[in-house]
């Protein structure tokens, strides 16, 4: 390229205009995509639009000191507990209120989480309630 910009030498030409195909209407330009709309995602786009989230709830004081005691609890007897935390939305504010059961089998302050059984992590911020396992008969 010259000493100019990028584009100097050909930024004031004509746009090219075939000779043998007439130019598109918008419409027929639109058409010759619409094969594609499924994998562009736009019904995709629409319903999540239309997702609905919910907030993000704060633990008082008081229930915080309560999740303290019964994770405490629950460490030191190896009982099934459930568990509802707050999964934040990947996509757009807020998120979904979840539940997951199983043993604690640790509780990993470096890495913010609370470990079951299982595998399963749960962030220890997003901790809501901890509540008995239904026993089953």
């Amino acid at each position: 390229m010259g000493g100019g910009h990028r584009y100097d030498d050909i930024i004031n030409f004509p746009h090219h205009q075939s000779a043998k195909h007439p130019r598109m209407s918008m419409e027929e330009r639109a058409a010759q995509f619409s094969p594609f709309a499924a994998l562009t995602g736009y019904g995709a786009v629409i319903e999540e639009t239309g997702r609905l989230t919910e907030e993000r709830i704060e633990p008082t004081e008081e229930q915080k000191d309560e999740i303290d005691r019964r994770l405490t609890e629950l460490l030191e007897t190896g009982r099934s507990a459930v568990f509802t935390y707050f999964e934040p939305d990947g996509r757009k504010a807020g998120g979904k209120y979840v539940k997951a059961a199983g043993t604690l089998t640790r509780a990993d302050p470096i890495e913010g989480v609370l470990v079951l059984g299982d595998g399963h992590k749960i962030p220890l911020r997003e901790l809501l309630r901890v509540e008995d396992a239904e026993e089953g008969p």
